[in-house]
């Protein structure tokens, strides 16, 4: 959501949007200085650098800081001294997938950096411009928050050669993590190739033959694969007859078959249709065509009643020896609830449903087929990764068809089992490696950590390239392990003896739970790296249903016996809670983990067999543990006992209301956040508004709110209700919001009576989401609170101007900002950070509506897009405004008695530093992207995502000292 602090030739001090640093309590944890995230990158006619406090990797991830001077001195003698391997982590690229590119790489970085292994970070924009940047910019929510800055914030090179001239001076290896175009197809392969650069993955010109959707189909065809009946789509000039004639060929009606539609060259996810018909499906071809997304486009046979999954390959042999094993597959399972899904019959596995953790997919790994079916998935998938020459690691994504599904010619008979048909259908040539993707989450189940799995696919790149055959007989910096039960299986050393003991819990029963796993899974990553701590995930399991509110009668009683699940490493990793709730029964339902068990097994013998070669591989870290099953009461009672901290990540009901809080210190344990007076105050926004009506004398100002109970707006006539409420608040368009749901979920603009009655309509059918553009002005998808609430506040719809960023960059890169600035007032979010009394403003965001005037769940929480600003370009507010601002930030986080950490949303008038306010959040969002890593970033010098969440952990801990 924030751009980050600066890299290349300068200094952080002379960017034009420098902020002042945090200034902590003197007894606080203060922000370390970190690692060479911190390092100014060389220009591009120098290969050495002085790397500032250097980290010592804890478990292969960043961790306690090292304040030595290392020397970068063109690699021979730090090799010597060191064995340090140089990565060079390049992301970006053309494709719509850019901004999960820099997710994949932010993760990437936080698991891989270590006292052996120095990242240095690149990035492809669009228009295949290569940048070095800081590391900081990673944590960035989206490319667009620092595009428009890369010309004085990154080092630029001049062409694409100069930048492979300045990798082959400046890294061992090179680690591609762009995602669709240029990383996939060969692109930046061939590049390297060119320039003798070592890099993980496929080669160039197999990448090419995989890649391409058409030509894989062809090329798995010749190699006996069954495969699904597609027609290549090139050029514009396609007579409909030839379609129409695929069409009758393969049983379909011209008119009505069904089939899907997707680009040949691009993502499995981007500009994928289901079309009906000739006339149809050409159509939609030819609008990917025109729209550039590619020149070729496929089109293929819906796959009905089929069961889709995904499969990491492993490359576990010799430098000249493929030896490929296939992980555990996953289920990817579509779901669909409520009215609006069941209407849904073009439902595919789609760039949203992949990205967004809502519930309408699930995944099962592994999978729930039969015992061949797997075997033949994953027999397959390891005889397609040698045949088409790949290397490293990929994905490959099929199908599991009934017998009868319309395949191709007999002839073609790997994948035909006695239970179904199973097809290939995509290559990842590479893979999503965001925290939770399939990587990961088929890696933890046969024993491998984010780190532990990154690091052998780094180590197993290296093998090919002689120049690096010394890192090899190197252990790489994985705790030492030792002999668990299983005789394959080795778990991370202990902790120190006096580890403190730390439960993060998520979860939950709002809107916002997915959301509340998000954070928690990072937080919980996060903490991971610190040797001190001993950090257990916990899930918050719902009461009966996903309900919003508990009434006070059986308040008590209900919250007590409430499921508490102690996790182990695998299962956290999941997209939804219901996901982890379901992979807890499986892994306590006997049959189901007996089967997993062995499976498990199955692999890990696979791996260790070719692994076992290697000198660098130190075993497996992950142990295979079964979830515990609590009640809320025993899991506070047992935190007590083991002198836990508690990290909140509940977003919402007993997390945010003050309930958790008011249980942890009836028993003290510390937490972390807000107390239980502070939370139950800011938890209603109608009593925040009250506790800071007080201060409008001071700069700090409130919105009117007029509370409607849902069932009244069921029965009350709409153009009432409309004429009853514009006239109260004294305004011509409205904002409408949950009273006590979080930020994202249920808030849209109502501009007429007829967006109140679509409002109303999906309330009282229980939509859980409203279609983008249902309303009179453009908006993305609402997310709905389920069940619907039974409060709603209505507020004047506060009117900001549009900010555009311009295609066009210049020197002065404030001037690639179009804004007018006739509405003086502009939308921010800002983090606090303290003690109670005594807390701190970071730097406010500006914050950027991509589409519509309400931020979408997406812009707040999804990586990869929403645009937030940080610090605010002077061209918007002055520093002079700025700074009082943050002041009335900090009076109003005092009024409150905030302490720990909150985020606090208004608008600040940018003449004078008002502020008004919308809400705050005392369990803010703490995703991989939130905007409060970004304003930690924006600090001197930069507070980095580990650092943050171990000085809230810290302040927490103060509190019983």
């Amino acid at each position: 959501m924030a751009s980050a602090p600066p890299s290349s030739s300068l200094s952080h001090s002379s960017l034009p949007y420098a902020s002042t640093r945090l200034s902590l309590p003197r007894d606080s944890p203060d922000s370390a200085p970190f690692s060479s995230r911190n390092c100014i990158i060389p220009p591009r006619s120098v290969n050495s650098a002085v790397l500032r406090k250097r980290c010592v990797g804890v478990g292969g991830g960043a961790g306690v800081v090292d304040d030595r001077v290392v020397e970068e001195d063109g690699g021979a003698k730090r090799r010597e001294k060191g064995k340090v391997l140089r990565v060079g982590l390049v992301c970006g690229g053309p494709s719509a997938e850019r901004g999960i590119s820099l997710n994949s790489a932010r993760s990437v970085l936080d698991h891989i950096q270590g006292d052996d292994l120095h990242v240095s970070c690149y990035y492809i924009d669009c228009n295949l411009n290569a940048y070095a940047i800081s590391s900081a910019q990673l944590y960035s929510n989206t490319p667009a928050d620092f595009d428009f800055k890369l010309q004085s914030l990154a080092q630029g090179f001049e062409t694409l050669s100069d930048f492979a001239e300045h990798l082959a001076g400046s890294v061992d290896i090179v680690f591609p993590v762009i995602h669709g175009r240029f990383g996939e197809d060969g692109g930046i392969q061939e590049l390297l190739e060119k320039s003798n650069v070592p890099f993980v993955g496929t080669r160039s010109d197999e990448c090419r033959k995989a890649f391409d959707k058409y030509d894989a189909s062809l090329e798995l065809n010749r190699q006996g694969f069954v495969t699904v009946p597609n027609f290549l789509v090139q050029g514009s000039e396609l007579d409909k007859s030839e379609l129409s004639e695929w069409f009758v060929r393969n049983q379909l009606d011209t008119n009505l078959g069904k089939v899907v539609v997707k680009p040949t060259k691009a993502g499995s996810s981007i500009g994928v249709k289901v079309a009906y018909g000739a006339m149809d499906s050409l159509k939609k071809a030819n609008e990917l065509i025109s729209e550039g997304v590619d020149d070729r486009v496929l089109v293929e046979i819906f796959l009905e009643g089929g069961r889709e999954f995904t499969a990491i390959v492993l490359d576990v042999g010799s430098a000249f020896h493929c030896q490929p094993v296939v992980l555990l597959p996953t289920e990817v399972e579509l779901q669909f609830h409520g009215t609006a899904d069941v209407d849904e019959k073009d439902a595919i596995f789609n760039y949203r449903r992949k990205y967004l953790p809502t519930q309408q997919v699930a995944y099962h790994t592994p999978p729930r087929f039969p015992l061949d079916v797997i075997k033949s998935i994953r027999d397959g998938a390891s005889i397609l990764f040698q045949r088409l020459g790949l290397r490293d690691f990929a994905r490959i994504d099929g199908w599991f068809l009934p017998p009868s599904a319309p395949i191709s010619s007999s002839e073609n008979n790997f994948g035909k089992t006695e239970s179904g048909v199973i097809v290939f259908t995509d290559i990842n040539l590479i893979s999503g490696m965001e925290q939770t993707s399939f990587l990961f989450q088929q890696a933890s189940k046969v024993g491998f950590s984010h780190a532990n799995i990154l690091r052998t696919i780094i180590q197993h790149a290296c093998l090919r390239f002689p120049s690096l055959a010394s890192y090899n007989n190197v252990p790489s910096s994985l705790p030492k392990t030792r002999t668990s039960r299983s005789p394959q299986l080795t778990e991370v050393f202990p902790k120190c003896r006096d580890a403190r003991k730390v439960y993060v819990i998520f979860g939950g029963d709002t809107s916002e739970r997915q959301v509340s796993l998000m954070s928690g899974t990072n937080v919980w990553l996060n903490l991971q790296a610190f040797n001190d701590i001993e950090v257990t995930p916990c899930l918050l399991a719902p009461a009966n249903g996903y309900s919003s509110k508990i009434t006070s009668d059986d308040k008590e009683m209900a919250v007590s016996s409430r499921t508490v699940w102690s996790l182990p490493y695998s299962l956290v990793l999941r997209h939804t809670t219901e996901e982890v709730l379901d992979a807890c029964t499986e892994a306590t339902e006997p049959t189901r983990a007996a089967v997993t068990s062995q499976l498990r097994n199955q692999v890990m013998d696979e791996l260790m067999e070719g692994l076992k070669q290697h000198h660098w591989f130190t075993g497996f870290d992950i142990s295979n543990e079964p979830p515990l099953k609590l009640t809320l009461k025993h899991w506070i009672k047992l935190a007590k006992e083991v002198q836990a901290t508690v990290f909140i990540a509940v977003h919402g009901g007993i997390g945010e209301d003050g309930t958790l809080q008011s249980l942890l210190e009836a028993e003290g344990v510390p937490y972390t956040g807000p107390g239980i007076l502070a939370s139950q105050t800011c938890m209603d926004k109608v009593a925040t508004s009250l506790a800071l009506n007080h201060l409008a004398d001071l700069g700090v100002l409130t919105i009117s709110k007029n509370v409607r109970r849902r069932e009244d707006l069921l029965r009350m006539p709409i153009n009432t209700m409309w004429q009853e409420l514009t006239a109260k608040l004294q305004c011509e368009t409205l904002c409408i919001k949950p009273a006590r749901d979080g930020c994202s979920t249920g808030v849209a603009r109502l501009c007429c009576p007829e967006d109140l009655a679509v409002y109303v309509k999906a309330l009282d059918d229980c939509l859980l989401r409203i279609p983008p553009n249902s309303l009179s002005k453009a908006h993305g998808m609402i997310e709905m609170p389920s069940p619907p609430p039974e409060r709603l506040i209505f507020e004047p719809f506060i009117e900001t101007d549009e900010i555009i960023f311009s295609s066009k960059s210049t020197n002065d890169n404030a001037r690639s900002i179009l804004w007018k600035g006739q509405s003086r007032w502009v939308e921010i979010t800002v983090g606090v950070l303290g003690k109670r009394g005594s807390m701190y403003s970071l730097t406010p965001s500006v914050t950027v509506k991509e589409s519509g005037d309400i931020l979408s769940l997406e812009e707040k929480f999804q990586g990869g897009t929403g645009i937030n600003l940080t610090p605010p370009p002077v061209s918007i507010i002055s520093n002079e405004a700025l700074a009082r601002c943050k002041q009335r930030i900090e009076l109003i986080a005092n009024t409150l008695e905030l302490e720990g950490f909150s985020r606090i949303d208004a608008f600040v008038n940018i003449d004078s530093g008002e502020v008004l306010i919308i809400e705050v959040n005392t369990v803010p969002g703490m995703t991989p992207s939130t905007v409060l890593i970004h304003q930690a970033l924006a600090e001197q010098p930069p507070m980095y995502p580990h650092r943050f969440f171990r000085t809230l952990l810290d302040l927490a801990s103060e509190r019983y000292m």
